[in-house]
């Protein structure tokens, strides 16, 4: 390491309650003080490969230098992301070991949902001067915490000053060279759609807190879910062995059927309904996915959603469980992954949703289009017609490329 759909309003608030004022700031620190205490974060900075995680990546030089050296299996596979305060997270509402998850969250799933193994993170950090020092740290904390997760490590990256706090990663990974990359133009009709992991409940507490200003001032009755749902808009938790779930039904299923170990997968950032589209369009295919299974994703966050309409005093104008159908259609940052993939093979623990028919390149519901609304944040998007997009602050949802 060298030197949603509502607009946020900035915020200033600390990224913790637990953090005070006695904790320095990165000016009171300096350049070489801060970096010194976000090394000491990072297993084996500074020392080498010992000790750091890696389940592909072989790390002979850490973190500490000008650049880390590492071992990496089959064919490099790379992305970057980033999170930038007020854009796409408040610092009131992500302290800044969860931020760190999400961070790291965002960017692995990338490299999963191409088919290879995560091997290492490159982090850059830019903050104003009076941040704590104990913010940087936290963030360092949850993506080292994150990466170990998937496997992969933390390898370097970049310290610099700026108006806001932003974190901007960079995920690498290896593919086996025997295998094929997992693209979205992978699609055929006949193939079965399935999801590993989940969807909807990041957005469930996205909705969650900017209902309640972030009190969360839940019922009993719901207190559970709506805790785990603002968990999964914090800190989500990608399910990363659902690949390997996959690539091993793909290797099953390969013997006489002659499709070569195919499958289209996407990472669910933006929604089930705007990545169906992602792969429909690179496919020329149409998605369709299956309404029953769709009620029963949203089935476990209707207690949320009516919780949600009871705190904006939306009930009985819209039912909830309409509401949390739109959560798990149109929700982002659970970081599921959705797959079409040939009928012979059948991933463990991946929920089947719909099937790819024939035709132009559409989304749809049990053989009907899918609704207007329902595509998925986008960066610098026009409001659709009626769409509120002012409103109480919070981060938008996420989009990719």
């Amino acid at each position: 390491m060298c030197s949603d759909r509502r607009v946020p309003a900035r915020s200033s608030a600390p990224a913790s309650p637990s953090q005070s004022s006695a904790e320095p700031t990165l000016a009171e620190l300096g350049e070489d003080g801060v970096l010194a205490r976000i090394l000491a974060r990072i297993p084996s900075a500074g020392a080498g490969a010992e000790g750091v995680p890696g389940a592909g990546a072989a790390v002979e030089v850490g973190p500490g230098d000008d650049a880390a050296v590492t071992a990496l299996p089959g064919r490099l596979v790379s992305s970057a992301d980033m999170l930038v305060e007020g854009e796409d997270f408040l610092r009131g509402w992500l302290d800044p070991r969860r931020l760190g998850v999400k961070a790291g969250a965002q960017n692995l799933a990338d490299i999963c949902a191409m088919g290879a193994v995560p091997t290492g993170l490159l982090l850059s950090l830019a903050a104003p001067g009076d941040t704590p020092a104990a913010v940087l740290e936290g963030i360092v904390e949850g993506l080292v915490e994150e990466a170990g997760r998937a496997g992969a490590a933390v390898l370097g990256g970049d310290l610099s000053g700026a108006g806001q706090l932003v974190v901007a990663v960079t995920s690498l990974g290896g593919l086996d060279p025997r295998l094929p990359a997992l693209t979205r133009d992978a699609a055929r009709p006949g193939d079965v759609l399935w999801l590993g992991g989940r969807t909807g409940w990041a957005a469930a507490g996205l909705d969650l807190l900017l209902a309640s200003g972030a009190a969360l001032p839940c019922t009993p009755e719901c207190a559970a879910c709506c805790a785990e749902a603002v968990e999964a808009q914090r800190a989500p938790r990608p399910d990363y062995p659902a690949v390997d779930r996959l690539r091993e039904a793909l290797g099953h299923a390969r013997e006489g059927a002659g499709h070569g170990r195919r499958a289209a997968l996407i990472d669910l950032s933006d929604g089930l309904h705007s990545d169906a589209g992602r792969i429909a369009r690179a496919s020329g295919a149409v998605l369709d996915l299956d309404g029953e299974a769709l009620r029963a994703l949203a089935g476990p966050l209707v207690p949320v959603a009516a919780h949600v309409l009871a705190v904006r005093g939306d009930i009985p104008a819209t039912d909830p469980a309409a509401l949390a159908l739109h959560w798990v259609l149109t929700g982002g940052e659970d970081h599921g992954f959705l797959a079409a993939a040939p009928p012979e093979a059948v991933p463990v623990g991946w929920a089947r949703i719909g099937r790819v028919l024939p035709g132009e390149p559409e989304v749809r519901v049990d053989g009907a289009p899918a609704v207007h609304g329902t595509g998925g944040f986008r960066h610098f998007r026009a409001p659709e017609d009626g769409e509120d997009v002012t409103g109480a602050p919070g981060p938008r949802r996420r989009d990719r490329a």
